[in-house]
């Protein structure tokens, strides 16, 4: 008896772990890069970007399952290396540029069961400058917690793309960028 109580304890721990949603790596937008390759002499270098809240990898999702970042990455890193490879694709980051810009991740969240990614963002120049930008993006959600949490991850990286771009075509986004 000892050996079924064991066998079906083992059973349901297994059955009843809790999944993990994967956000897909970034890929860079063809609208963020056109609008950098438009820049007229850009060259921008970009350092640490940090968080003011505690850094984190992982948020959890309905209590089904944290929904995690690529390899281990801060959310705030996963958003600085998405910016660098924006920056990369269009040909205007530099390591050795006069300016640097970095960020501060002010807040991000969801809503899985509204569908929702809320982040913001303020963009900070080594010449002085800076801007704020909020990004709300929307997405199909589901009332079933699984399809809900994995929808949710497969949402973040557009929604980095669309704060990416709120970014860069701000009116302000050559201010940040003008040589101190």
């Amino acid at each position: 008896m000892l050996k079924k109580l064991s066998l079906i304890s083992i059973v349901l721990l297994g059955v009843s772990g809790c999944s993990t949603y994967s956000v897909n790596r970034y890929a860079v937008s063809v609208d963020n890069v056109s609008t950098l390759k438009n820049v007229a002499g850009a060259n921008i270098n970009v350092g640490e970007f940090d968080s003011v809240e505690q850094s984190k990898t992982s948020i959890m999702c309905r209590g089904v399952g944290p929904i995690k970042t690529p390899d281990g990455k801060t959310f705030e890193g996963f958003i600085r290396k998405a910016f660098v490879d924006e920056l990369t694709m269009a040909d205007v980051y530099n390591a050795d540029a006069p300016v640097t810009l970095t960020g501060t991740l002010e807040s991000i969240d969801f809503s899985s069961a509204s569908g929702s990614w809320d982040i913001a963002m303020t963009i900070k120049s080594s010449n002085g400058e800076s801007i704020s930008v909020l990004e709300s993006y929307s997405f199909t959600s589901s009332f079933y917690g699984e399809t809900a949490c994995n929808q949710t991850a497969q949402a973040l990286m557009p929604a980095v793309q669309n704060l990416i771009g709120k970014i860069v075509q701000n009116s302000h986004f050559p201010n940040l960028i003008k040589g101190a």
